[in-house]
C-alpha cells in the first residue's frame, strides 16, 4: 500500500474520531446541564447556575479540542464526565419523602399458600382531582380462585402515550389492579424530562377499580380501554406474584422511575417476559404504549377471534364507568360488551 493511501487513511480515521468526540462533548454538555438542573443540590437559582456553568465549561472545552486541538481540553473534559457520573450515580432513590396522597403507601404482600394479603391497597373515594377521602385496606386474595387479567390502557397525552395498568379477577367476584407509577412528592407533578433525570421515585399501587380506573374515567376524563388478556392460569397467578415481588422489592430499596428503561409497560413486559421465558420480542410499542394493542394481539396476547378494530371498539370503557359511577357493581358494567369476557359473578 503506498505511503499517500495510508496517510489518507490516517486523515479520514481521524476526522472520523473527531467529530465522534465532539458530539460525545456536545451530548455530555446537554445531559450534564439537565442533571444539574434537576438534582444539584440548592435552590432553583443555584440549579440553573450550576446548569449553566457546566454548559459553558462544556463549550468551552469543545472549543479547546476543535480549534487547538489541544489535548489539556481531551484530557480534562473526560476527567470532567467522571465526575458528574460519580455524583450522578451516588444519587440515592429514597422512600421518606413528603409523599403525595396517592402514592402515600407502596402495597407490600405476604404470600402464604395460595392467598396472598396485600397491605396498602387504595380504596380512595374521588369527588375531583383535589377532593377525596383517603382509604388504605388490607385484603387477602386467593389465587386459586383467579380467573381473569385485564389489561386496562389511559389515554392522557395523545394516541402514542398511554398509562398501563393490569386488573387481576377472582371467581368470588373481587378484583383488584395494579398500577407502575411514579411516587410523586406533594408539591410535584408528572414530567416526562424528569422521568429521565431521577426526578420520581418507582411505585407499585395495588387498588380497587373504583378508585384506580374511576379517577381516570370519571374524575381526569381520560379516554380508557379494557382488554381481557389471553394468558393461561399458571402464567396469570405468575404475574401476580411478580407485581407482589416487584412491590415488596421497592418496599424493601427504593428505585428510581425511568421515562423510558423502567415505567409502566417495560416493567409489565419484564415480568411477563420472565414468565414465558423470554419469548416475546423487543419493538418500539413498549416505550410508545398507546400503541401496545398491536402490539399484544401480534403476540396472540388477546381473547381470540375479534379484530384490534373489534377489541378497542368494545374495550372503550370511559363512558360506561360514567354512568356507572361509585355503583358496587361497577366492575361488572365497565365490562359489558367488552369482547371476550362472559358474564361476572358479583360478590
Amino acid at each position: 500500500m503506498s505511503e499517500p493511501v495510508e496517510r489518507r487513511r490516517f486523515h479520514v480515521l481521524g476526522i472520523i474520531i473527531r467529530v465522534l468526540s465532539a458530539l460525545a462533548i456536545l451530548g455530555f454538555a446537554v445531559w450534564g446541564a439537565m442533571a444539574l438542573f434537576y438534582q444539584a443540590p440548592g435552590p432553583a437559582a443555584v440549579k440553573i447556575l450550576l446548569a449553566a456553568l457546566w454548559a459553558i465549561l462544556s463549550l468551552i472545552a469543545l472549543y479547546a479540542y476543535l480549534r487547538w486541538h489541544s489535548r489539556i481540553a481531551a484530557l480534562l473534559y473526560p476527567l470532567m464526565m467522571a465526575a458528574l457520573l460519580f455524583w450522578w450515580n451516588a444519587i440515592p432513590a429514597s422512600n421518606n419523602r413528603d409523599w403525595a396522597d396517592e402514592v402515600a403507601h407502596i402495597v407490600a404482600g405476604v404470600v402464604n399458600g395460595p392467598e396472598v394479603t396485600l397491605a396498602n391497597v387504595r380504596n380512595f373515594d374521588w369527588r375531583s382531582p383535589t377532593d377525596y377521602t383517603v382509604r388504605w385496606e388490607n385484603r387477602t386474595y386467593d389465587l386459586d380462585k383467579l380467573a381473569s387479567a385485564d389489561l386496562l390502557l389511559s389515554y392522557w397525552s395523545g394516541p402514542a402515550i398511554a398509562h398501563t395498568l393490569v386488573s387481576f379477577g377472582f371467581d368470588d367476584g373481587q378484583f383488584v389492579t395494579f398500577s407502575v407509577e411514579i411516587r410523586k412528592e406533594r408539591t410535584e407533578s408528572f414530567s416526562e424530562i424528569g422521568g429521565f433525570f431521577k426526578q420520581f421515585e418507582m411505585s407499585v399501587i395495588a387498588a380497587d377499580e373504583r378508585d384506580i380506573v374511576r379517577v381516570r374515567t370519571n374524575i381526569r376524563k381520560e379516554d380508557v380501554y379494557l382488554y381481557r388478556l389471553n394468558i393461561p392460569k399458571p402464567a396469570m397467578r405468575s404475574l401476580f406474584l411478580s407485581y407482589v415481588d416487584t412491590a415488596n422489592s421497592l418496599a424493601e430499596t427504593p428505585q428510581y422511575y425511568n421515562t423510558v428503561t423502567a415505567n409502566c409497560t417495560t416493567i409489565v413486559f419484564a415480568m411477563i417476559n420472565q414468565i414465558v421465558s423470554g419469548a416475546l420480542p423487543l419493538d418500539y410499542r413498549l416505550i410508545l404504549s398507546g400503541y401496545l394493542p398491536s402490539y399484544i394481539i401480534g403476540v396472540n396476547g388477546f381473547t381470540p377471534g375479534f379484530t384490534l378494530e373489534q377489541l378497542q371498539s368494545g374495550g372503550a370503557i370511559s363512558a360506561r364507568a360514567q354512568a356507572a359511577g361509585d355503583a358496587p357493581d361497577f366492575s361488572r358494567r365497565i365490562r359489558e360488551g367488552v369482547p371476550g369476557i362472559s358474564p361476572l359473578t358479583q360478590p
